[in-house]
């Protein structure tokens, strides 16, 4: 089942709010099942590099449908399909995958904090979901 815009928009939401909660800058992304971008905010004072980590660790995620903490970034083959891809996978700590019906149905990843703080943030907007 995919993800609608309003359930992104809902993760996004929880994601940012988090964040301010937490007094930290943050980029929030959900992307689809084949990685495409379906909702997007970043917060003031959130470095513009952030955005882009944010998109590319969802990607990640979505892609491998696991946390992309746990993606094996020094594995030849995970860095040919990196390579491939032309950058567009970031595998840092930070991004969750969305599953339904034991399918993955997308990725929702944070970047502006630490990992563990970007974690945070997605595993919050996961919740809302």
């Amino acid at each position: 089942m995919s993800l609608t815009l309003d359930e992104a928009n809902r993760m996004v939401t929880a994601a940012i709010s988090k964040a301010r909660e937490m007094g930290i800058g943050q980029s929030i992304a959900v992307v689809d099942a084949g990685g495409h971008l379906l909702a997007f905010n970043r917060t003031e004072g959130s470095m513009w590099l952030a955005a882009h980590a944010a998109q590319g660790k969802a990607v990640a995620s979505s892609a491998m449908g696991w946390s992309s903490a746990t993606i094996p970034a020094d594995n030849p083959v995970i860095q040919s399909i990196f390579a491939a891809l032309g950058g567009r996978m970031v595998p840092a700590q930070g991004a969750l995958p969305i599953i339904r019906d034991g399918q993955v149905a997308g990725a929702i990843g944070g970047s502006g904090g630490t990992s563990e703080e970007d974690e945070e943030c997605a595993r919050a907007g996961l919740n809302a979901l």
